[in-house]
C-alpha cells in the first residue's frame, strides 16, 4: 500500500504551491530547461526547479518530471543520458495499474522528483531515494503522502522518489516462453536500479553526496530494497537501506513465475501477442487467477539466474550487502490495513468463526483452532476482531522481517529494528510520519513524526539511528510510541509462536 488511512492517505497538502503536488496532464510536454532560479546545471545537462516552499528555519526546491529512463515493452530499460524534464512543476505519469487513483498513467513512466533545501550547497548532503508501495503492482510516488518537501527541509537531506514499471509490465516472467524477453520478469527492478544511476551520476549537483546514498521504502518499496541487496547490478549504487513493514525473504520460483505467466496469456486471449497489446488489455489481464496462491496474479521479482541469481534472504543474508546498514520497520497492527469491515474476513467475525477466518489469511500452514486457543489464553479480555489482527499481523506481515532481521544478526551484521505502536498503527500508516506529510496534524501526531523524520535522517548521516542493533540474544527494537522506547524482544511470545512453521515467502 502507497497510503495511510489514518495519516492523511489521499489528503492534497495546503500549500500555496499545491500545485507541485498534482499531475493534472495527460501527457505533460518535454523540453529543454534554462536556468532560472532554482536550476542546476548536472552532468547529464541542466534542471530546473520552478517552486520552493518554506517550514519555519527551513525550505526546499523541487525538481519533478525528471526523466532517467526509457523502455520498450518488457525489455530492460535504456538510461536517458541528457537531461530531459516534464513542462510545468508536475510529476511523471504513474505506470499503468488496476484502478484510477493515480492519473495520469502511462507505459512511459521511467520518471523521478528531487527535493533539495539548496539548489547551490555548499557542501554534500545525505541522499534519501524513495521507493513506493503497492506490492509490485500497484502505487505511485504521485501519491502526495510521498511528497519531500518537508523531509527534504526539517532533515537537510536530497530527498528522491521514483516512478517505475509495476504488475506485468515490469514483472511478467515470459522469459521461459518467449526468447525476446529475457530480462522481463525483473524489468521493474532493472528500472530502479537505472534510476539509482542517475542518481549517482547527477546527485552532486542538487547538493547530494553520491557517497552516501540511504534507499528507503515502504510495503512493496521495502520488499523491493530488499530485493537489490541480492542483484549484482545494484552493488554499490546505494549505502544504507531502510525497508518499512516490506520483506522480500525468497523471489518467485521460475517455474512458478512461468506458470503465472501462463495463466495471465490465457486470460489475456489465444493469439494476443503481450508486446503489442493495448495496455489496458494487460492490465484487465491481471485479474487472472493465480495458479500457486489463488486470487489475482502474482507479480513480483524472479530468481532468473540472469539479473537476480540468489533469494534476498535465503538461506541468509545477501553476502554482497552485509556492509550495507540496515534498518527494517513494521507496525504492530499491520493488518487493519487489509480487511474491510463488511468484508468477508471480518464481517460477523466472533470466537466461533475465528479459527475459520483466521486460516486462509496467515498464508502458513498451522492449525488455525490451536493458535486461537493459545491467543485467547494470553489475551483473554481481547475482542475477536482484535485477536484476528494480532494473529494475522504476527503470521502473515511481521514474520519476513523477523526472517531478515535474524539472518543479519546471524551473519553478524546486525541491523536496526523499530516497530510503530502509535495509535495501534496499521500498514502504512509510518509512510506519513517518514515524511511529515499528516495534513492538520494533532500535536502528538506531529511530536511523532519528528521523531521519526530525526531517526531516519540520523541514520542516513551515520549508519546509527540511536538505539542498539538488533542481535539473536536481546532482540532490541525501538517501540515508537507516545513515549519512545526500546524494547527487548517484544511479542518474543507470539514470534517464537509461529516460529514453529517453516517461513516461505508469499509468491514465491
Amino acid at each position: 500500500m502507497s497510503g495511510a488511512d489514518m495519516l492523511g492517505r489521499r489528503a492534497l497538502l495546503a500549500t500555496a504551491s499545491s500545485a507541485l503536488l498534482l499531475p493534472t496532464l495527460a501527457r505533460a510536454e518535454a523540453f529543454t530547461p534554462v536556468h532560472p532560479i532554482g536550476g542546476v546545471d548536472a552532468p547529464d545537462g541542466p534542471y530546473r526547479s520552478g517552486t520552493s516552499r518554506s517550514f519555519g528555519d527551513g525550505q526546499s526546491w523541487a525538481f519533478t518530471g525528471i526523466r532517467y529512463g526509457r523502455a520498450e515493452r518488457f525489455r530492460a530499460p535504456v538510461a536517458v543520458m541528457k537531461a530531459e524534464q516534464l513542462r510545468g512543476d508536475v510529476f511523471g505519469p504513474a505506470c499503468p495499474q488496476s484502478g484510477n487513483r493515480y492519473q495520469p498513467q502511462d507505459e512511459d513512466c521511467l520518471f523521478l522528483n528531487v527535493w533539495t533545501p539548496d539548489p547551490q550547497p555548499t557542501r554534500k548532503k545525505p541522499v534519501m531515494v524513495y521507493f513506493h508501495g503497492g506490492a509490485y503492482s500497484t502505487g505511485s510516488v504521485t501519491d502526495p503522502v510521498n511528497d519531500g518537501a518537508k523531509f527534504a527541509a526539517r532533515g537537510d537531506v536530497i530527498v528522491v522518489t521514483v516512478n517505475h514499471r509495476l504488475n506485468a509490465l515490469g514483472y511478467l516472467y515470459l522469459a521461459g516462453l518467449d526468447p525476446r524477453f529475457p530480462d522481463s520478469g525483473n524489468a521493474g527492478q532493472l528500472d530502479l536500479i537505472v534510476a539509482l544511476k542517475w542518481v549517482q551520476r547527477n546527485i552532486a549537483a542538487f547538493g547530494g553526496d553520491p557517497g552516501n546514498v540511504t534507499v528507503f521504502g515502504q510495503s512493496g518499496g521495502g520488499a523491493k530494497i530488499a530485493t537489490l541487496m541480492a542483484m549484482p547490478e545494484a552493488k554499490g549504487l546505494f549505502h544504507k537501506a531502510i525497508t518499512m513493514s516490506g520483506q522480500q525473504v525468497t523471489a518467485s520460483g521460475p517455474l512458478n513465475a512461468t506458470k503465472r505467466a501462463q495463466a495471465f496469456l490465457g486470460k489475456l486471449g489465444q493469439g494476443v501477442d503481450p508486446a503489442t497489446a493495448p495496455v489496458e488489455r494487460l492490465v484487465a489481464a491481471l485479474s487472472a487467477t493465480d495458479p500457486i496462491l489463488g486470487g489475482g496474479v502474482y507479480m513480483g521479482p524472479v530468481l532468473d539466474m540472469k539479473h537476480l541469481t540468489r533469494h534476498p534472504f535465503w538461506p541468509d543474508a545477501a553476502p554482497q550487502s552485509l556492509g550495507i546498514p540496515m534498518m527494517l520497520g513494521n507496525t504492530v497492527m499491520e493488518t487493519r490495513a487489509f480487511y474491510a469491515p463488511d468484508g468477508k474476513q471480518l464481517a460477523g467475525l466472533n470466537f466461533d468463526n475465528l479459527a475459520q477466518r483466521i486460516a486462509p489469511e496467515m498464508r502458513i500452514d498451522i492449525e488455525p483452532s490451536w493458535v486461537v486457543g493459545q491467543f485467547r489464553a494470553r489475551y483473554p479480555k481481547a475482542a475477536p476482531l482484535d485477536l484476528f489482527h494480532r494473529i494475522v499481523t504476527a503470521a502473515r506481515s511481521w514474520r519476513g522481517q523477523v526472517e531478515e532481521a535474524e539472518a543479519r544478526a546471524r551473519a553478524g551484521h546486525p541491523g536496526f529494528v523499530y516497530q510503530l505502536d502509535f495509535g495501534q498503527a496499521k500498514h502504512a500508516d509510518d509512510i506519513a510520519l517518514g515524511f511529515g506529510t499528516i495534513p492538520d496534524p494533532a500535536p502528538a501526531q506531529q511530536a511523532m513524526s519528528d521523531r521519526v523524520m530525526d531517526a531516519f535522517v540520523r541514520f542516513a548521516r551515520t549508519g546509527d539511528p540511536g538505539w542498539p542493533a538488533y542481535d539473536l540474544d536481546k532482540r532490541r527494537t525501538m517501540i515508537f510510541d507516545t513515549t519512545s522506547r526500546v524494547e527487548g524482544d517484544p511479542r518474543k511470545w507470539e514470534r517464537e509462536l509461529f516460529a514453529r512453521v517453516p517461513y516461505i515467502q508469499p509468491g514465491s
